[in-house]
């Protein structure tokens, strides 16, 4: 009988063992967090069927759905979850009130502990103890074979955010028009960050009043978004630092924001704040802080091409424009008008001569006639519409 018993006792040694170099086979031939969490759970119960098993994990754990995965909560009151967690130590507890032994193991890694699996033993005083060096063989491997996939998926998760930076630099300096700049972030920045929202607001040189522009998503051109604009601004503009907020809310507290996320980011040029990129989601802490950063960095990049893209076109426009009056030149009314004439079969030419201008310059100077001509010329302008052409 001993013999039998020692012969079945090294039977279920080999057993193990050789799920144990299976199992870490099967770990290191895998980069992928969620496959190397289930094999643990199906060698434990191929091992140990009658027992029960729960992975405890520090870190985010969605779509790990089937999986006995609970949340790592530093306020639990089971001081041998957190004991076990924060010394990287195995931990036994045994109940004797519920002939229950608990056995929590960390899965450690070189770089840190990644949570901590729980294996409850029924109808047990105590823990046995040649189970022990098993299990804690087993959580040691999957330890490190968790923070190798980690490690895999942020190198991935990386080359990614770099190539994306990489493809919006080099797209945005291919020479667009503003108007094609702004639609083109407007989709990488509600592709790539799954951003509800999204606006690109830019100071008017004077002033210094927010300029929603082309390319913002259809909500900030209505008055519900004043008070989101407003706010950023004054954020902005006082502190010159990208904003990370979770739970937004705004100085109004009688009004309940409709947007609770919220990354903004400063767009600063030689110095100088040009306006501010802005992204909104409705559910609360919904970023990130790695998409924060990725999202700082992207707009970061792209101030370049941006101010770029809006001196070369405010450059444009100085040419074909009259300095004095912002009316267009002559030059380019005479493009216009020969290209209405191959093009249209009708249209409309209004001339308006100042009266006594000479008067004008010769009795009060030639300032005061240049006021009456930036006077006329408002009046032009404010009397067209924008598929009209005043010019001087």
């Amino acid at each position: 009988m001993e013999k039998a018993n020692e012969f079945s006792n090294i039977n279920m040694e080999e057993k193990r063992y050789k799920q144990l170099f299976r199992v870490t086979e099967k770990f290191h031939s895998s980069m992928n967090k969620e496959s190397v969490l289930e094999e643990i759970i199906l060698t434990l119960k191929d091992v140990y069927p009658t027992f029960t098993y729960f992975l405890f994990l520090s870190q985010d754990h969605k779509g790990y759905e089937g999986l006995p995965i609970r949340s790592l909560d530093y306020d639990t009151k089971d001081s041998s979850l957190m004991e076990a967690y924060v010394t990287g130590s195995l931990v036994c507890t045994d109940l004797e009130h519920a002939r229950q032994s608990i056995l929590y193991a960390p899965l450690k890694g070189k770089q840190g502990v990644y949570g901590v699996l729980q294996i409850i033993a029924p109808d047990t005083l105590v823990f046995p103890r040649h189970e022990i060096e098993f299990i804690s063989l087993l959580a040691k491997t999957a330890g490190s074979a968790i923070e190798n996939a980690q490690l895999y998926q942020q190198s991935k998760q990386l080359v990614a955010d770099l190539q994306l930076i990489n493809e919006t630099s080099r797209y945005l300096n291919t020479n667009l028009r503003l108007t094609d700049t702004m639609e083109y972030m407007k989709k990488q920045v509600l592709k790539s960050f799954s951003a509800e929202e999204t606006a690109f607001i830019f100071f008017s040189y004077n002033d210094m009043n927010s300029v929603v522009q082309y390319g913002s998503t259809p909500f900030f051109f209505t008055n519900e978004s004043k008070d989101y604009i407003q706010y950023f601004k004054k954020k902005i503009a006082a502190e010159k630092e990208p904003l990370f907020i979770g739970e937004l809310k705004m100085l109004d507290e009688a009004k309940i924001s409709l947007f609770q996320s919220a990354m903004a980011v400063p767009m600063i040029h030689s110095g100088v704040l040009k306006g501010y990129a802005l992204a909104l989601h409705r559910e609360p802490y919904f970023f990130s802080f790695d998409t924060f950063k990725l999202y700082v960095s992207l707009i970061q990049h792209s101030t370049l091409a941006v101010t770029n893209t809006i001196l070369r076109e405010e450059l444009e426009k100085m040419v074909v424009t009259d300095y004095l009056t912002k009316l267009y030149s002559r030059n380019f009314l005479d493009d216009k008008i020969k290209a209405s004439m191959r093009e249209d079969g009708g249209g409309t030419f209004i001339i308006i001569d100042i009266d006594n201008f000479k008067k004008i310059n010769d009795t009060f100077g030639h300032q005061v006639g240049d006021e009456v001509i930036i006077q006329v010329a408002e009046i032009i302008r404010s009397n067209i519409r924008e598929s009209d052409i005043g010019a001087r």
